[in-house]
């Protein structure tokens, strides 16, 4: 009675081998045409996205001006100047822009130079490129020191009189007046909405001028309405891009994070510069470094050259792995074939922009699930070697690889994060995808390859036996 039960227990055992066998086929097939269907399918919601050297397109380096900024404040204002410039891109329905804000090594006036890498996959007319970032104007908001005020008016009267004179040589008493106007901090990176109003606003009043009312979030709300309670009696200038706009009188105390652009404004100009500062004004001042222009011909080359690399040595690794390790390089095959599918499944689903450096990651991790794959079939020689059978061969196989394949893949992951955290924008697509690869390559290596495995009926008596024990295994 008792041999009855186990044998029905191993027959149950069995039967959920196999049907956890069906079921990883099954999800490997169904991933295949996901990614072969929506590959096929121009307009599907799922494309390979590609980056600037595989689709073509225009590279935008702009410098950010950051002299009047605390160090501090530095990092979350080039966010932010990130976040609307990509925002700004996206309106004019740019594919997949990628906006990345780099420190350059460069050092100015103690600073290091922050720089906002703007790529533009598909537009490859320069003069475009910038159209669509635009001129999205810098706000800012300083108080007027009257005494500066009228010290820089004299300096500009007595160099206008004598014209061999710079205004940098004139001197007020014995002193080169200092700017007359106060950083007060605020900014664009406070403004909440922008538009369009006619006098006064109210549409109670006779003048039809156009002026552009403005409205802070919380914040700016509250640092508006703290510096019109300090400064009453004051005048509060608005500039846009450097230029003073306006410079009324704070007459009291402003709550409620609201104030009024007016300067001589034709309806088509206030209307720009509404749409522009909905788009997004500045925190800091840009200028544009450097363009460069990658052809698409020049980009689908690469793609080419890249898929082409990755299939040859797909190949070469799936006859080396057959013809060596017999049916464990077989269900490795098949293992690897479903960590492509996989990977290629995530990049449409992420989704992931590849690059020319993150195929080549894709391609490495490749080689990585590879070597888990033969230390696994290495480890089940040994425990032939050793007598055991078959079938407990491969169970202690897979448990003694496992030690090894998870210590070189936490090394592994741990150098991508940090290549993603401290490198370039090239890196980083580098470091992505093959951190993800890695993570893959181990659910590959070990769940699938196992799962394959142990579903196959060997032992020393079956003819599939004979053909493991025969194998590369036993050498």
């Amino acid at each position: 009675m008792a041999k009855e039960v186990r044998v029905e227990e191993k027959g149950g055992e069995r039967s959920i081998r196999v049907f956890r066998a069906i079921a990883v086929i099954a999800l490997g097939a169904l991933l295949g045409y996901f990614v072969y269907s929506t590959t096929m399918n121009a307009e599907s919601k799922y494309p390979f996205k590609f980056g600037l050297d595989l689709a073509g397109g225009s590279q935008l380096v702009y410098v950010a001006d950051v002299s009047s900024v605390l160090p501090n404040e530095v990092p979350d204002l080039m966010s932010t100047l990130r976040e609307i410039i990509e925002r700004r891109i996206n309106v004019f329905g740019v594919s997949e822009p990628n906006v990345q804000v780099e420190t350059s090594s460069f050092v100015t006036e103690g600073t290091p130079e922050q720089r906002l890498i703007v790529e533009l996959p598909g537009v490859t007319d320069i003069e475009e490129a910038i159209k669509q970032i635009g001129e999205t104007p810098s706000l800012e908001f300083k108080l007027v020191d009257q005494e500066a005020l009228a010290a820089s008016n004299a300096v500009e009267n007595i160099a206008t009189s004598s014209a061999n004179m710079a205004i940098s040589n004139v001197k007020v008493n014995g002193e080169v007046p200092k700017d007359p106007y106060v950083n007060t901090g605020l900014t664009g990176r406070y403004l909440k909405r922008a538009e369009l109003v006619f006098g006064n606003g109210s549409g109670a009043g006779l003048s039809n001028e156009p002026t552009v009312s403005i409205e802070f979030n919380e914040e700016g709300a509250a640092l508006f309405e703290k510096i019109t309670t300090e400064n009453t009696g004051e005048q509060l200038a608005i500039f846009l891009d450097g230029r003073m706009m306006s410079s009324p009188r704070i007459n009291e105390g402003i709550s409620g994070g609201k104030a009024v652009i007016s300067g001589n404004f034709t309806p088509e100009e206030a209307r720009e510069l509404v749409r522009n500062l909905n788009f997004g004004a500045l925190p800091v001042p840009i200028v544009l470094d450097s363009t460069q222009t990658i052809g698409s011909t020049l980009g689908e080359e690469a793609l080419h050259a890249g898929v082409y690399a990755g299939a040859v040595g797909f190949i070469l690794l799936s006859i080396f792995m057959v013809l060596w390790y017999r049916l464990p390089g077989v269900i490795a095959v098949l293992a690897l074939i479903m960590y492509v599918v996989m990977m290629l499944a995530l990049f449409k689903l992420i989704p992931v922009v590849l690059t020319a450096a993150g195929i080549a990651g894709l391609i490495l991790s490749v080689g990585l699930a590879v070597d888990a794959n033969i230390l696994i079939a290495e480890r089940i020689k040994e425990e032939l070697r050793e007598g055991k059978s078959v079938e407990d061969a491969i169970k202690e196989g897979f448990d003694r690889a496992w030690l090894a394949i998870r210590d070189s893949n936490i090394a592994h992951i741990i150098a991508g994060v940090i290549l993603f955290w401290f490198g370039t924008a090239l890196i980083k697509g580098f470091a992505l995808v093959f951190s993800v690869g890695v993570v893959v390559s181990m659910i590959s290596a070990i769940s699938i390859s196992r799962t394959l495995l142990i579903v196959l009926p060997v032992n020393a008596k079956t003819a599939l036996g004979k053909f493991l024990m025969s194998s590369g295994i036993s050498h």
